[in-house]
């Protein structure tokens, strides 16, 4: 991650805020956040990755990133602006079809950028942020989170920046929520957050499982994506959706009861096991790869 920032700040850059115009001619929001896949000798792919539901339709797409100094600095208020059409089919499906998760490399967009002499500045996440399975064994029922997002679609559109929501876990995020890979949290999720990263984040110390307490550093894990989140009827029935990425009047009315389906990270490892086969066959063309910074 960036050295000059904090960690929060870091968090902020490494989140996007995705626009859809779909087929039906409506418009819709979510998050994406960048990650570093299939790093080996030197090189990765980088990519961004949301939900699937969140760019299903879209035969339009916008997102913004911020530029970058000379020096590698962030510069407020100055962005570039990738437009695409045909958007649904730029990105990579996880091949689980049930795991609402796809990704799109992103190589390309930096190469355009850059014949364009214009450096783009975002903090990418990587494996090393998940959780290994010793880490989610001692960690305990109710942990802090922190979400980061565009609820709404809300943002700081001078400052190109996210949203922050902070909550608890509601399920244990080592435990499979009704036998799935993933788990609950309690945390207010609205239209625009589907995608969003959601993070264990404790600033100073925090509390294990064995009762014990370790201060000094804090640590920052990335448990899982956004995706869905059960609401209830107004006649008290209760139902599973998935974020959506508009408001829209809808004929039953839901009424969100503040919780959040996340799926975990662990589910992020089938797309480092296809962009390694990517970067074995772009490694000599240098096409679908950037030099690890």
């Amino acid at each position: 991650m960036a050295a000059k920032l904090s960690p929060s700040e870091q968090l902020a850059y490494s989140t996007v805020r995705i626009e859809c115009e779909l087929q039906n001619g409506q418009s819709g929001t979510g998050t994406g956040f960048f990650f570093r896949f299939a790093e080996s000798g030197g090189v990765h792919v980088p990519a961004i990755v949301t939900n699937k539901h969140v760019v299903a339709g879209a035969k339009k797409g916008r997102f913004i990133m911020t530029l970058s100094d000379r020096d590698g600095n962030p510069i407020q208020q100055s962005h570039h602006a990738f437009i695409f059409d045909n958007f649904e089919h730029m990105w990579i499906p996880h091949p689980e079809g049930s795991v609402d998760l796809c990704a799109m490399p992103i190589a390309p967009l930096l190469e355009a950028a850059n014949k364009e002499s214009k450096k783009l500045f975002y903090v990418s996440l990587d494996k090393s942020l998940t959780p290994s399975v010793a880490e989610l064994e001692d960690m305990v029922l109710m942990e802090e989170i922190t979400m980061v997002g565009y609820p709404n679609g809300i943002w700081d559109q001078v400052n190109n920046m996210p949203i922050f929501r902070r909550g608890i876990t509601a399920t244990h995020p080592n435990l499979d929520y009704n036998g799935k890979p993933e788990f609950l949290i309690d945390a207010a999720c609205f239209p625009g957050s589907s995608g969003s990263p959601v993070f264990l984040y404790n600033q100073v110390g925090y509390a294990t499982k064995s009762g014990g307490m370790t201060i000094g550093p804090g640590r920052i894990k990335l448990l899982g994506v956004l995706y869905a989140g059960p609401q209830h009827t107004v006649s008290g029935e209760v139902r599973v959706i998935t974020i959506p990425t508009q408001n829209v009047p809808i004929a039953v009315s839901t009424i969100p009861n503040n919780l959040g389906m996340v799926i975990k990270a662990s589910k992020l490892e089938a797309f480092e096991t296809f962009f390694e086969g990517i970067l074995e066959n772009e490694r000599n063309a240098n096409k679908a790869i950037q030099p690890t910074q």
